[in-house]
């Protein structure tokens, strides 16, 4: 008999791993039926998860940490016991802006550093002159991307608020948002950068793994007291999901994939809109220009749901007052994160895991072998642009140290 599952899912190229798990048989040979259905919102996929209509969902990764820290509407225990890749989001501006950027200073568009000053010297300028402020739309407060471009903005001198205003569009209206002028920039997930560009409102001007390199972006999120009171589906999903990352992460199966994202009950995009995101041709290059770490859906450990990425989250929160820092509220934040399920589940399989939950983030320049519960795993390079480090045991300084 096959157990079914409910998955909410936005239309996003890093929701491939949920889709292919369906649609390639990883699931069914788990003895799962899976039923994603779409949504055009994370207040949507949030608040169905919340009230038990989903079991489990594609969710940007700080959404569960901010469930279990009560900043979201409903009283639920959220947890993440797999990340469902690393990367995939990427900043596009106007035309228009770009053009003043490129005005102010030269940079190359994999340059976070350069093109962030570019930013900044068009911020000033504007100020001086007594200009609207300039808009740049997120997917939502507790998404990657709303801390990505925060954090970014900052170590370029740009105060988020003071400087730019943020706004909240749901991914699927950033271009048309773009294109009508409504706002200035975006940052979101693919294929909706390759959207813009497509239809001629922008360009990508930086990255996500440009600012922060092998960084997290969306988690399966579950509740708690489903995961409690049914392991064993919960361990048969993790297994379907795990086969599922490591065929999307073939780049043989790049073409495959994005045909199949690109049907029109999930991402309803042409296959040659999506595919940038999967091969690396992101921001038009192709061959040993390509990007290949814009996205990784398998390689450098990218299902793990390490806890001082959880961590790391959970400080901008602070940073931005969301939330009052205190070691109770990091620890709901470090334990909304579950490596021991992944790690029991998956090593039962012969899958090498990482023997620790955390690790320094910021410390890699380049890819290096680490030991794990069998034979060696691959990770790194996961540097900030600007050359910080994030180390989880020295919590308290690195938030004091953002208060400036």
């Amino acid at each position: 008999m096959m157990t079914e599952l409910t998955a909410g899912f936005l239309p996003l190229t890093d929701s491939a791993i949920l889709i292919a798990a369906r649609e390639r048989g990883f699931a069914e040979a788990e003895g799962l039926a899976l039923n994603l259905v779409r949504e055009t919102s994370w207040a949507n996929v949030r608040d169905k998860l919340a009230v038990g209509q989903f079991e489990i969902s594609h969710a940007l990764a700080p959404m569960p940490i901010a469930a279990n820290l009560g900043l979201t509407p409903f009283d639920t225990r959220l947890i993440a016991p797999m990340a469902l890749g690393l990367g995939g989001n990427a900043i596009t501006v106007s035309n228009r802006l770009l053009g003043e950027m490129q005005r102010q200073q030269d940079f190359e568009l994999l340059d976070a550093r350069r093109a962030g000053e570019a930013l900044a010297k068009v911020v000033f300028a504007g100020k001086s002159e007594r200009r609207k402020p300039l808009q740049f739309g997120v997917v939502h407060p507790f998404s990657g991307h709303n801390f990505e471009l925060r954090y970014w903005l900052s170590a370029s001198g740009v105060t988020p608020e003071a400087d730019i205003e943020i706004v909240i569009l749901p991914p699927s209206l950033m271009a048309d948002a773009l294109a009508s002028g409504q706002i200035d920039g975006y940052c979101v997930g693919e294929p909706w950068n390759t959207v813009g560009v497509a239809r001629g409102a922008g360009r990508i001007v930086t990255t996500k793994s440009s600012i922060w390199a092998s960084s997290p972006e969306k988690v399966l999120a579950v509740r708690e007291e489903w995961a409690d009171r049914d392991p064993q589906t919960l361990h048969a999903l993790l297994r379907a999901l795990y086969r599922s990352a490591e065929w999307c992460g073939q780049p043989e199966n790049h073409s495959d994939l994005a045909e199949l994202l690109s049907q029109p009950t999930y991402l309803g995009q042409p296959a040659s809109v999506i595919l940038p995101a999967l091969d690396g041709s992101i921001l038009g290059r192709s061959g040993p220009a390509a990007t290949p770490d814009f996205f990784q859906p398998h390689s450098r450990v990218a299902t793990f749901p390490w806890q001082s990425h959880a961590l790391w989250f959970y400080s901008q929160m602070v940073r931005w007052g969301y939330v009052e820092h205190t070691a109770h509220h990091a620890g709901i934040a470090r334990q909304t994160f579950r490596p021991d399920i992944y790690r029991s589940v998956l090593s039962a399989i012969d899958v090498p895991v990482p023997s620790a939950n955390s690790k320094v983030e910021g410390a890699l320049s380049r890819t290096i072998a680490v030991g794990a519960s069998s034979r060696f795993l691959y990770l790194g390079p996961d540097g900030f642009f600007d050359g910080a480090i994030f180390d989880p045991d020295k919590l308290d300084a690195y938030i004091e140290s953002q208060k400036a």
